[in-house]
């Protein structure tokens, strides 16, 4: 998709459609398609076409970012399906122009999001040029060098959650822990700015990373440590990211039903989260070294699989009993963890579809955010809200922690109550942060919106992205407000 942004009036650029955003039901002014709106009885809800004028309206409930991206990505739905190679609009400047900007580019990216690599008959059309005009929908006036930020931004925030989505979504067969470390590997090659490292098994053993080892025993493919790295010259601070990368979870011997089992190449989602998080930090040349951390297996059943009853030693050097051995993705989390605190950061952020329990509690569209410093987790979630990925915080409590102790090992993986298990899980991984990184140090749950079987809002069917943009908007507001 091209994005041009045109520093002319809206009647004077050439295009084969135009968008023209509706606010309040205010239809009185376009008098050139009153009569279809009579006939189709548009009330300035949703999308409406006229086709005899080359316009599609489509609604602005506000000029919140949110909305900004659904009325772009209805639009784009709608017109994608014609034979046109080109479209323009007005602009939509909300509180802050680069965000509004950001939003808008979103919502075409998003609303042209498929992934149809497997259907016989593909359905992406001709439309590939976007024209902006520097039109104004409510005529403001405004930077006009933060409106080419702006589109900047989206175009990288964007691509960064398609790279993430592309990984999500590829089927299993396919998605290894080898496949994930040969695109760590693609990334780097790509941008001089990145490097990878991939470790093997012989090095986790070294490592004594028994408890990701553990969950890898089954499955014929060999482990993979995957280490990103993004490090610019006077770096004001260094993240580390670590992803859950669970190419595959069957289960274990604690085998999933088979409606559960559906859809588990999701489990992935944290590490393609993290492998996008660093690549959009690098197209956005900040001045924050950044490190992702994915730890790359399945979760398979076999003769040697790792059991119920277990008594597994961490890096860490925590026990750790396994009650449930499809509570694995914080077995490989605990390992990666205290790999990523040997870096040294000054904060670690980790992203994973970790507990079912998160998406009972917050429903499909929404991370929790964990952790034990609230102002950390505060500052968080005050920027997530402007990202476009839906979360909330949910508070540590010292009681649940007792729900995860164990008789005959320092920890339990799983709770000895069915209640508060997304907060339970978040505690085990307390259980492997030492002290002095306590403070420096969240949880994202992304099990809820990471991969849905039903198309929402400005997402298609499938895999997200979740958690890209609020860890990217947030290492901007690092890069601009941290000494």
């Amino acid at each position: 998709m091209i994005f041009n942004f045109k520093e002319e009036n809206i009647d004077f650029i050439n295009a084969d459609f135009e968008i023209i955003l509706i606010q309040n039901k205010n239809l009185e002014k376009y008098t050139q398609s009153q009569e279809l709106f009579k006939i189709s009885k548009y009330k300035g809800e949703g999308i409406c076409i006229d086709m005899q004028n080359k316009i599609l309206y489509s609604e602005l409930k506000s000029l919140d970012y949110e909305d900004i991206r659904l009325a772009f990505a209805n639009a784009y739905k709608a017109l994608k399906k014609l034979e046109i190679q080109s479209i323009k609009t007005k602009c939509v400047v909300g509180q802050c122009v680069v965000n509004s900007f950001n939003a808008m580019i979103q919502g075409f990216t998003f609303g042209a999001y498929e992934f149809d690599k497997y259907k016989k008959e593909k359905t992406q059309g001709k439309l590939e040029n976007i024209l902006i005009s520097k039109d104004e929908i409510n005529g403001k006036t405004y930077n006009i060098e933060e409106a080419r930020i702006g589109i900047s931004y989206g175009q990288i925030f964007s691509n960064a959650c398609d790279f993430a989505k592309d990984i999500v979504n590829e089927i299993p067969q396919i998605y290894t822990p080898a496949k994930m470390a040969e695109d760590a590997t693609n990334l780097s090659k790509n941008d001089p700015k990145i490097s990878c490292q991939i470790y093997e098994s012989d090095f986790l053993e070294k490592e004594k990373m028994q408890a990701f080892l553990a969950v890898n025993r089954a499955s014929i493919h060999p482990p993979k440590l995957i280490h990103l790295s993004y490090k610019p010259q006077n770096a004001k601070m260094k993240v580390v990211f670590v992803g859950k990368g669970l190419t595959y979870d069957s289960g274990g011997l604690s085998l999933k039903p088979a409606d559960y089992m559906l859809t588990m190449k999701s489990d992935k989602s944290g590490g393609a989260a993290a492998m996008a998080i660093i690549k959009g930090a690098s197209e956005l040349n900040l001045d924050i070294e950044i490190h992702s951390i994915i730890g790359a297996t399945e979760n398979m059943i076999g003769g040697n699989a790792y059991k119920p009853d277990d008594v597994l030693i961490s890096r860490e050097g925590v026990s750790i009993e396994v009650r449930n051995t499809d509570a694995e993705g914080r077995l490989v989390l605990a390992d990666c963890l205290s790999f990523a605190q040997d870096l040294k950061p000054d904060l670690i952020i980790d992203l994973a579809t970790l507990t079912g329990a998160c998406v009972v509690g917050l429903g499909e569209y929404t991370s929790g955010i964990m952790g034990n410093n609230e102002d950390l987790q505060n500052e968080f979630f005050k920027i997530s809200k402007k990202s476009g990925d839906l979360a909330t915080i949910l508070h540590f409590n010292p009681y649940l922690k007792e729900l995860i102790k164990s008789n005959i090992a320092d920890i339990s993986n799983t709770s000895s109550s069915r209640y508060g298990g997304a907060i339970t899980a978040g505690l085990f991984l307390n259980s492997f942060i030492r002290d002095e990184y306590k403070d420096k140090w969240l949880h994202l749950d992304i099990a809820g919106p990471a991969y849905l079987e039903k198309a929402w809002g400005y997402h298609s069917f499938g895999a997200t992205g979740a958690g890209v943009r609020m860890c990217l908007s947030y290492l901007l507001y690092l890069s601009r407000n941290k000494k």
